[in-house]
């Protein structure tokens, strides 16, 4: 058994309280222990988009807001089930950016998951800082099996 251990962090479906946080709960999936909130270092647009009201967070740094968003340490089962789920790396793409604790202040490097292949008018949505899937915005996340290409995503 790999003892090879992955800091992840999420801003969207997979946070505590939000729809699709069972694909870190659920141990048949892998190891996963909570380790703080966190905010990116660098700016990035969050927008809700698609259909399905999808969170997604375009590989467009410097635009946007710093989001907000929690840190998991998962191992190797579990950041094999979050690339699936995200269907790494054809449609979102994992890799390293910096995020800041919240409690502590410190910086730490974790796997994301951006939209790097995005329609130009997404970035003229509203953006957003912190998502829930239940808010203000009227646009709760439908839970949905289709992953289709990103040049389709309804805005």
């Amino acid at each position: 058994m790999s003892q090879k251990r992955f800091l992840v962090f999420v801003y969207g479906t997979l946070k505590k309280g939000e729809p699709n946080h069972h694909w870190l709960s659920s141990p048949e999936n892998g190891v996963q222990q909570f380790q703080g909130q966190a905010r990116t270092v660098n700016q990035f647009p969050l927008v809700i988009a698609s259909r399905y009201n999808i969170p997604y967070l375009m590989d467009k740094a410097g635009v946007g807001n710093k989001i907000m968003g929690e840190i998991y340490e998962v191992d190797e089962k579990m950041i094999e089930k979050l690339d699936e789920l995200e269907d790494h790396p054809r449609y979102y793409e994992r890799r390293i950016e910096q995020v800041t604790k919240v409690d502590t202040k410190e910086e730490m490097s974790c796997w994301i998951y951006l939209l790097k292949k995005y329609k130009e008018e997404m970035l003229s949505l509203p953006m957003l800082s912190n998502y829930k899937s239940e808010d203000d915005h009227g646009r709760p996340y439908v839970p949905s099996d289709d992953i289709s290409d990103p040049e389709d995503i309804d805005v």
